[in-house]
């Protein structure tokens, strides 16, 4: 059986702040105005590496890739001459294969296997997926099995896979060049693992030499910050006419990768289309509450899949220990998947065939991918087949059922004790500066995930770079209550950990009866693999109520279903000439190198300005549109939609607010009912 997108209610989404009656409308998002992308042009200095020809002599090869010129496109015959003239300067061991550009043709690429057989004997060339379901490409590498080959052997490849990054051709990197290559990644419809996945495959590098602060949703237009250990921009930039629905572009070289948690925020336009409301007055005074009282700050269900895969019930698999069911759930098949890839499940759902199931699932799959290669490898394995999965993504997995846990937490909440007042119990952070000796610390929920254990040998670390957001949390008392100090806004509850602690009210028993139904332990672990165990985390807290940041709606008027109402970064670089921005190379060793270095105060991916400013943004009161903004309201055919800008911290959902205004699911499946 299919497994199903999980609904709200499944994942403890279940509560509303006020009681406003809600109107519908159809979400259409926008996510990224702050870290734009303005450029996809390549710097125009690229680093130069520092090349030693080990060989007596260089063939040339200059009359083949001429006749190469008149099968294939021009940007391939210039990939290759690179790609030779890279193995004549002595890169045999270290040469990434390079793939040609996306061809439908079986005849043609049947002719291109030929021209390399004959022309190419060093070189051996396979079909790889295109980036999209209907092409492929031909890959291009050298021939290991040739005898004046050094070659690739399992030794290199093991020690390569030991490595933080895919460092393949690296080797004579500048030293005065960043080593990482940032760029700002535009991706329409697709999530950021897919998106990487894609670009890994066409560049032939592993998913982990990509860096990035957080996962943007598969349903919206969004832009982030990506790094990517020690490429060349151009390699990048010319990938652009191949992409569809991604673009790459404001590039520039810099010191440190991206991490998870390197994340201070999101700045977010939505559109809400076809507003069916009673009366305009519901409109506004709906847009208004949540601009002042903002909403339950839920992990939205993006949390616990972007497809049909619940996420939370893996991470459960894995905190019990249960290696083959979590290998098979994120092998199974799933509800609403593209027809290629619901058969290539299916297929070994039925007949076990790692070989088989490989060769029909497409690239950007990545979890699934690197799970059946471990299983190819190393049959019955599962746990080593778990561990296989890039870290970012394999820890989502555990993330998302702490989210299940404080999601239910919330719920109990606001159930029990409402949404005006602090009650006894409630955890809250410290605002009184006392003589700083502080008994429990946690990062902040800005940060975009739990960390994981606690090594009191990297104290300075941990409490310098990695946490810097450090509050100290308490149990409110009635002492509290009677000072007035603390507000509904302040109450905290705990995403699971071994150092977090939890409220001393009835909403402790949520966590520890959940966790038992599901046969989990929070505070012991059935097996000692830390990644997958709740006691290897160090834990930390979230607001139970967030109110929008810079809060900003006006209605408007349409009349065509189809037309744009907000201009995305690509829309813009199409209607006028591209602005450069790109930093140029001497940028690593100046104030621009400095302004990255210091992450955690900027902004990173879509992200908003310095931490030290939310409280003053907090502050800031909720601007409120005129009368004359509604455009055109008499015509009979025109429509009304609903603009909203606003940015929240890392890890807080926009379609929670917008669940918060039209008091309805944020399911896809809803949406989808509603664009019919």
């Amino acid at each position: 059986m299919a497994m199903k997108t999980a609904e709200e209610h499944e994942v403890g989404i279940s509560c509303f702040i006020s009681d406003l009656r809600g109107f519908r409308g159809i979400l259409k998002q926008r996510d990224g105005a702050v870290v734009q992308l303005s450029s996809l042009d390549a710097p125009l200095e690229e680093p130069e590496e520092n090349r030693t020809n080990t060989h007596d002599t260089v063939v040339s090869y200059a009359s083949q890739i001429e006749s190469f010129k008149s099968l294939a496109e021009e940007y391939d015959a210039i990939l290759l001459e690179e790609f030779i003239n890279k193995i004549n300067a002595g890169g045999e061991d270290s040469v990434s294969p390079i793939v040609l550009s996306p061809d439908s043709d079986k005849s043609h690429r049947k002719a291109m296997h030929n021209f390399f057989k004959e022309n190419f004997k060093f070189l051996v060339t396979d079909v790889v997926n295109g980036p999209d379901a209907s092409s492929k490409c031909i890959r291009v590498r050298l021939n290991s099995a040739e005898p004046n080959n050094k070659g690739k052997n399992s030794k290199k490849r093991k020690e390569r896979d030991d490595k933080p990054f895919d460092s393949r051709g690296s080797e004579n990197w500048p030293e005065n060049v960043g080593k990482f290559l940032r760029f700002h990644l535009y991706k329409e419809n697709k999530d950021t693992h897919e998106a990487l996945g894609v670009i890994g495959n066409m560049l032939s590098i592993q998913p982990k030499s990509f860096g990035f602060a957080g996962t943007k949703d598969k349903r919206a237009v969004t832009t982030q910050r990506v790094t990517v250990y020690k490429q060349q921009a151009s390699r990048l930039a010319s990938l652009n006419k191949r992409l569809f629905g991604i673009k790459l572009g404001d590039f520039c070289y810099v010191k440190e990768g991206l991490c998870l948690g390197q994340l201070l925020g999101n700045r977010f336009t939505i559109t809400l289309r076809g507003i069916v409301a009673d009366s305009e007055d519901i409109i506004k005074a709906s847009a208004d509450a949540l601009g002042r009282h903002g909403f339950i700050n839920y992990f939205g269900l993006q949390r616990f899949g972007s497809g049909s895969l619940p996420t939370h019930l893996i991470g459960a698999a894995l905190l019990r220990g249960e290696w083959k069911l979590a290998v098979d759930m994120i092998l199974d098949p799933r509800d609403g998947e593209k027809s290629a890839i619901a058969k290539a499940r299916k297929y070994y759902k039925e007949s076990s065939d790692v070989v088989g199931t490989l060769k029909q699932l497409p690239r950007y799959l990545v979890a699934e991918r690197a799970v059946l290669q471990t299983l190819k490898t190393s049959p019955g394995n599962y746990l080593q087949a778990l561990k296989s999965i890039p870290r970012t993504l394999r820890m989502l997995y555990v993330h998302s059922y702490q989210s299940y846990l404080w999601n239910h937490a919330a719920s109990k909440r606001v159930q029990k004790y409402g949404t005006e007042n602090v009650v006894l119990g409630d955890l809250v952070y410290c605002k009184e500066n006392s003589t700083g000796k502080v008994t429990e610390f946690v990062g902040s929920e800005y940060a975009e995930d739990c960390r994981g254990r606690y090594d009191s040998n990297n104290e300075d670390e941990v409490s310098g770079e990695i946490h810097e957001e450090i509050n100290s949390v308490k149990v409110i008392d009635a002492e509290d209550l009677n000072s007035g100090c603390y507000t509904i806004d302040d109450v905290i509850l705990p995403m699971p950990g071994s150092r977090v602690k939890y409220p001393t009210n009835h909403i402790a028993n949520v966590y520890e009866d959940l966790a038992k139904k599901d046969g989990i332990s929070l505070t012991e672990s059935v097996h000692n693999v830390e990644d997958f165990s709740i006691t290897s985390i160090t834990g930390c807290y979230r607001r139970v109520f967030q109110k929008p940041i810079n809060f900003e709606w006006e209605l408007l008027s349409y009349s065509d279903s189809s037309e744009q109402l907000v201009d995305t970064d690509l829309d813009k670089i199409n209607k006028s000439k591209p602005m450069n921005t790109v930093k140029q190379m001497g940028a690593a060793n100046g104030k621009n190198e400095e302004a990255f270095d210091c992450i955690r105060e900027l902004e990173s991916s879509d992200d908003i300005a310095k931490v030290e400013n939310y409280s003053e943004i907090l502050g800031e009161e909720v601007k409120l549109p005129h009368d004359e903004s509604l455009i055109g309201s008499s015509s009979q055919d025109s429509q009304i939609a609903l603009k909203l800008s606003f940015t929240l911290p890392a890890s807080c959902y926009a379609t929670m607010a917008i669940r918060e205004l039209l008091k309805t699911s944020t399911s896809v499946a809803y949406h989808k009912t509603l664009n019919q």
